[in-house]
């Protein structure tokens, strides 16, 4: 423990909807930092703040449902507290759902690490009838400190904070099962004679246990976890532990006729169950709860796709109408005042032409033409928030179950393809959660069908420039598409060389209804705000330049259709003339789209409108400037203001025409697209190949087999697509 640099790592479990991440924003807000645990690809949150004198690190561990090391986030949460020796483990239960909850605190205990209960949602579980004996569970817990918590409301968080540090100060030995009195389930005479066997070998050898508690340890090994036997086996004399645990685990075998996990399984679901009913007292007639009532609706096997695709709608209908006004205020700043002060800078310096080009046609056009729809990201991502937030989410991935099983897939898929709705690499990996390997590839191979949120702003693009005040519209209907043709792929791909093996059964936990705080949906909101931005400055400012470079060479080429990008987007547009497109600029977009998907937007803005911004600049002063920023801010708020109330059916604040204003680049796309190819384009951008990330994330799950055929298959469903739709279209007259 560092209690002497009054340092201290704190990691939260939990079940997922327990609330741990709750907490986890509540206590660190601003202050965390995201990445991956060593050699993993699951998410791993660290924060970091000052409590009472101490400096705490907050480790926010995966949710899970226990420790049973099935999935990678259960090897990740366990690995982290035997091998870290975090100074404590804070366990999130969900007071209404008691039971559930305490059995990964029990398999906590067992690790042998301080363990404070923070008995979240205690305010629910009032509301239903239940009440906890607080105290009574602590002594059945080994007398640890149980806090209630309403972490939504931030309600117990510093009785939380200020139990942990005095109970880690008074904790000082390393491991509890090290104590006198440490907490332990009774798993029967038997067993544990076998659990004692195995201890007494370790004792009677010295075997260095690297940190594992040798009860733990000795209970992993008769339940036969492959990565805990592979361990033990490494150390020195560690073949003499799994001699013992071999010959206890052929007795106990014999003796009960069953496997021993499922045995010690039993018998700790046991405890659990016993230790609820002497603490919980629940009433006898179960009441209808808020989110009963709710759930009898929204998850209606009628009117539950209904009412998911009408929110679905609004919520588009709020990113392109809301976020607009904001869209056209960044557009005016970036083009504005950013690209004439940068210009009046390098003038001044005296830079050479080539690099005022390189820095405003080149990084400004690229970089800005992205962060232009920055806005519209923001209420995409704070929507998506809130639906997950309030548990909304949960119920959607319920109601779409049943499409699941028309293409043969498990209903957990559901919820990596949603997740495919933000970003696909995350959800790419996040297929690990379902058990067979075949659900898992056919899985990953449908997400990237899915509109990502890197497609966006070359809907937002588009749709803004040839569908006006319809652009909401169009964008629901692609996002529409891509399930459509999800489903269409599945079913191929089920009924050709990825036939389903086994039927099994969709669980899926619906968390009650909450709502939202408002400090979660900005912390959610900015994270991925940010590292959207964080992508615009590194890599669209690097492949920019680099692209600006390709525009320009060989050097002093006067049409960028003849530079070595133009050349080469030139040789591959004549495949694309049948799908309405075949020009260099849009086959050249395209390839660097596979890059980033934002890149499409970033290539066509240096195309077309690299050297606008210059030359419609008109000289101002700074203060000129800045009174022009902060105005349009407010112009751009309040006509945003305007916009949301006229939402609501029979108001409407906007005058007789709603008019959605061009971004710079808008206005250029219609000197190279009709409204017929543009809508072509589109939908060759929602189809075809996935980004370098994604096809990279296939390829380390299931190999360069199925990630080369998740490009190639995706090119070709792209382009023919594309090409449906645009000679259906001519020939229909919308040409």
């Amino acid at each position: 423990m560092n209690t002497a640099a009054r340092e201290l790592t704190i990691a939260l479990a939990g079940n997922p909807n327990a609330g741990k991440s709750t907490i986890f924003n509540a206590l660190t807000g601003l202050h965390q930092h995201t990445g991956n645990w060593p050699g993993k690809t699951i998410e791993k949150k660290v924060g970091h703040f000052t409590h009472n004198g101490f400096k705490l690190s907050i480790v926010d561990l995966p949710g899970t449902y226990s420790l049973a090391a099935y999935s990678p986030d259960e090897v990740v949460a366990r690995d982290y507290i035997i091998s870290e020796h975090p100074d404590a483990v804070i366990c999130v239960i969900d007071a209404s759902n008691l039971e559930r909850n305490l059995y990964l605190v029990v398999q906590v205990l067992e690790l042998g690490v301080p363990v404070i209960v923070a008995l979240n949602m205690v305010d629910h579980a009032e509301s239903m009838g239940m009440e906890i004996e607080k105290a009574r569970l602590a002594r059945l817990l080994g007398n640890i400190p149980i806090i209630p918590t309403v972490a939504s409301r931030g309600k117990g968080l510093d009785q939380l904070l200020t139990a942990t540090l005095e109970f880690v100060s008074a904790n000082t030995m390393a491991c509890n099962c090290e104590k006198p009195t440490p907490f332990r389930v009774d798993y029967g005479k038997d067993i544990e004679s076998a659990i004692s066997k195995i201890t007494n070998t370790v004792t009677a050898n010295s075997v260095p246990m690297n940190g594992y508690c040798p009860r733990w340890t000795a209970i992993k090994l008769l339940e036969a976890e492959t990565d805990i036997v592979k361990r033990i086996g490494e150390i020195s004399k560690g073949d003499l532990v799994l001699n013992a645990a071999k010959s206890q685990i052929s007795h106990l075998e014999e003796l009960y006729g069953d496997d021993v996990d499922i045995i010690t399984a039993d018998r700790r679901y046991g405890f659990v169950s016993g230790m609820s009913r002497q603490v919980l007292k629940s009433p006898s007639v179960k009441r209808e709860t808020f989110t009963d009532r709710v759930d009898n609706i929204v998850t209606n096997r009628l009117v539950g796709l209904p009412i998911f695709m009408g929110v679905m709608y609004l919520v588009f209908r709020l990113v392109i109408d809301v976020s607009d006004p904001y869209l056209n205020w960044v557009d005016s700043v970036i083009n504005g005042p950013i690209a004439r002060g940068l210009s009046a800078l390098l003038t001044s310096v005296g830079a050479w032409d080539w690099m005022h080009s390189l820095v405003i046609d080149g990084a400004v056009a690229g970089v800005g033409g992205v962060l232009v729809f920055v806005p519209g990201l923001t209420v995409l991502y704070f929507f998506l928030a809130l639906l997950e937030d309030s548990g909304y989410l949960a119920r959607a991935a319920f109601v779409m179950d049943r499409f699941m099983r028309v293409i043969g897939l498990h209903g957990k898929s559901v919820i990596p393809l949603m997740l495919g709705f933000g970003c696909a690499v995350p959800a790419v990996y996040a297929t690990r959660t379902i058990a067979n390997r075949r659900d898992r590839l056919l899985t990953a191979l449908l997400i990237p069908l899915m509109s990502c949120s890197a497609r966006l702003p070359v809907y937002l693009v588009f749709t803004v420039a040839f569908f006006g005040a319809t652009a909401s519209t169009v964008i629901w209907v692609l996002y529409v598409m891509g399930l459509v043709v999800a489903i269409l792929i599945g079913l191929v791909f089920s009924r050709t060389f990825l036939k389903p093996d086994e039927n099994t059964a969709f669980v899926l936990e619906l968390p009650p209804y909450r709502l939202p705080t408002a400090r979660s949906l900005l912390l959610h909101t900015w994270e991925n705000t940010r590292e959207f931005i964080r992508k615009a400055g590194t890599l669209i400012l690097s492949i920019s330049i680099v692209l600006w470079f390709l525009l320009n060479l060989p050097w002093g080429v006067a049409n960028q259709r003849d530079s070595y990008y133009g050349q080469f987007s030139a040789a591959i547009a004549p495949a694309l003339e049948p799908a309405g497109f075949g020009n260099w600029e849009s086959a050249g977009s395209l390839v660097t789209g596979f890059i980033a998907k934002e890149l499409v937007v970033s290539t066509l803005s240096q195309i077309y409108t690299g050297a606008s911004a210059e030359e419609e600049a008109v000289p101002m002063t700074v203060s000129e400037e800045v009174l022009s920023v902060a105005t349009s801010f407010g112009e751009a708020t309040a006509d945003a203001g305007r916009t949301l109330v006229s939402l609501i059916p029979g108001i409407n604040l906007l005058g007789t025409e709603e008019v959605v204003e061009d971004t710079a680049l808008s206005h250029a796309l219609r000197a190279g697209f009709t409204n017929l190819s543009a809508f072509a384009f589109l939908v060759f951008v929602l189809l075809y190949i996935p980004c370098i990330a994604t096809v990279s994330a296939i390829k380390q799950e299931f190999g360069w087999h199925w990630a080369t055929m998740s490009a190639v298959y995706q090119t070709f469903l792209a382009w023919l697509a594309a090409t449906m739709v645009f000679q259906l279209g001519t020939l229909l007259g919308y040409g």
